[in-house]
Parts: structure tokens; sequence; C-alpha cells
């Protein structure tokens, strides 16, 4: 445990003897000695420099060798780097060494402690090179530059339609299921996935976690918080590929599309009649009304 101490504290108890960088884990200092002589992890008599404990030296001979000799004794996975094995093993424990020392929350790896430890901070190191927007961890910042274009890389097998992330196809893929395994405690009401299930869970809390870092504003989504920021920006990052005109929430430029085409997603369920906006559903509907009565 004396690794997880040294995450904790921001200590770098590790130094490399070569340019006397300071680490907090054996691991990351290993990797770090690659970038000396630009391969693998070399046998001592090839690179001259001695491992720093005998399980260091175990993995620097199976990784220049190229062997994978490390095996997991629950589900037999073969690892070729020792580190790479202890790390694994935490999915099989449950174990999270790696603690947050604000919240409390543990972590399998210390990368992950790092970058969930911006969250108590206003740290955004990954800035966009197209509109300079920063974000906290590169996953969001490859999310996001995929609103300056409009590709859509991820595809749904079964009816072809394209989404700009995994997240939101795999969210999508629910819909050709039937099933609903997650039951809210409080109202009995099912959803296809978890994450559906805890953003309706916040209807009986009120917790609203997102929170504007320009007027501290409160959301119950990260969706609707990065709506919002918008209010503080000029941006319009959503353009019309039909007229050009840009717009601030995609919700407004499917809004906008319509008029482009003859698509009628609202549906009248006693005729079948499509409409392009639901105002004009709700009309149609009233005036069936009144003429039901009338009859």
């Amino acid at each position: 445990m004396e690794e997880k101490s040294a995450v904790d504290s921001g200590e770098k108890a590790y130094t490399c003897c070569v340019c006397e960088r300071g680490f907090s884990q054996a691991s990351d200092l290993l990797e770090h000695k690659c970038s000396h002589n630009g391969k693998k992890l070399l046998e001592p008599e090839d690179c001259g420099k001695g491992p720093d404990s005998p399980p260091d030296l175990e993995t620097n001979r199976y990784s220049h060798s190229g062997e994978r000799q490390f095996t997991c004794s629950d589900c037999g996975k073969v690892f070729g780097r020792l580190p790479n094995l202890l790390k694994h093993r935490y999915i099989h424990t449950g174990e999270r060494p790696y603690t947050c020392s604000k919240c409390g929350k543990g972590f399998t790896q210390s990368s992950n402690l790092r970058s969930h430890q911006r969250i108590h901070t206003d740290e955004k190191p990954f800035k966009c090179p197209d509109c300079d927007k920063c974000f906290k961890r590169p996953g969001n910042l490859i999310s996001h530059q995929l609103v300056h274009t409009e590709e859509r890389p991820f595809s749904c097998p079964q009816c072809g339609k394209g989404f700009k992330s995994s997240a939101k196809l795999m969210t999508h893929k629910l819909i050709h299921r039937d099933e609903r395994p997650f039951n809210c405690p409080h109202c009995k009401k099912c959803f296809k996935s978890s994450r559906e299930l805890k953003f309706h869970q916040r209807v009986h809390t009120d917790q609203r976690p997102f929170k504007c870092s320009n007027c501290e504003k409160c959301f119950k989504t990260s969706g609707d918080l990065m709506s919002h920021q918008n209010v503080h920006s000029n941006e319009r990052p959503f353009k019309c590929p039909y007229c050009g005109i840009c717009f601030k929430r995609s919700s407004e430029l499917k809004s906008h599309q319509r008029a482009h085409t003859d698509a009628g997603p609202y549906i009248c369920s006693e005729c079948g009649k499509c409409y392009k906006y639901f105002q004009g559903l709700m009309s149609h509907q009233c005036v069936q009304t009144v003429e039901e009565l009338n009859l």
C-alpha cells in the first residue's frame, strides 16, 4: 500500500537514474525508462541499467524476449508485463487501491484517479484546436471535435443510423430491444439501461450534479449543461448543411432542418397524418376533437 499513499500525497518516490524525473509509481518509472533507449524494456546486459526490484527484472526479461509469461490464475489471461497483470487482478478482487482524498471514491488505476480529481478543480488541459474550448478529459475532447464535422462513424447494424459517439450508439441499440431490466425503486418505472435509470432517479432527488463554471447554475444532465453553456458564448457549432444557418443547440438545428425536407416525425395516432412540428400535431388533434363533438 506504499504506492497508494504516494499517489494520494503527490509524492514522487521513484526517480529515474538517467534524467532524475520523479514518479509516484514504480510501474510509471519502468515505462519512462523506455524513452531513454527507444525500445521495449531491455535485458540489463543490453541496456546497462538494472531494474529496481526482482519483479521488474522478470518484466524486463519477458518484455525483451516478446514472450507473454504472466498468467492470471483466475481467468487465464496472459500478460507480457507484471504491472499489467497486477492491474488486471483488481477486476477479480474488487480492490480499488487509489482513493480520492476529496470524496473517497476508489479506482483501480492511478491514471483514472488523476482524471477523476479534475472534477474537484477547474483544470481543463485538453483544448479544441478549432474553437479553443477546453475539456477535463481527452475522451470529451474527441467527442466534442465531431461537432465541427458531419462525421458519424458509429453505425447501428440493425437500422443503419449513424452516431457521433459509441455511447450514443449503445443507447440507441436499446430501442431495438423490448427488455427493461432496470427498475426505479421509487416509482417502479422500468428502463432499458442503467444510464436512463440514473437520469430518471434525479426526478425523485432533484440532484443536479453538473454545475456551470460561469454562473454556477446546476443541471441534472451533462447535455443540459453543455446546451446552457452556449448562452455564455456566441458559439454556434451546429450548422445546417442545406442553407448554412448556424445554431447553438443540436435540437434547434434538427427542428430547422425539417423546413428543408418532407420529414414529419409527429404522427397522429387516429389518422396517421404526419407533421413536421409538435404544435402542428396538437392543432390537428384539437380540430379532430371539435369535429367529433359536433357529430
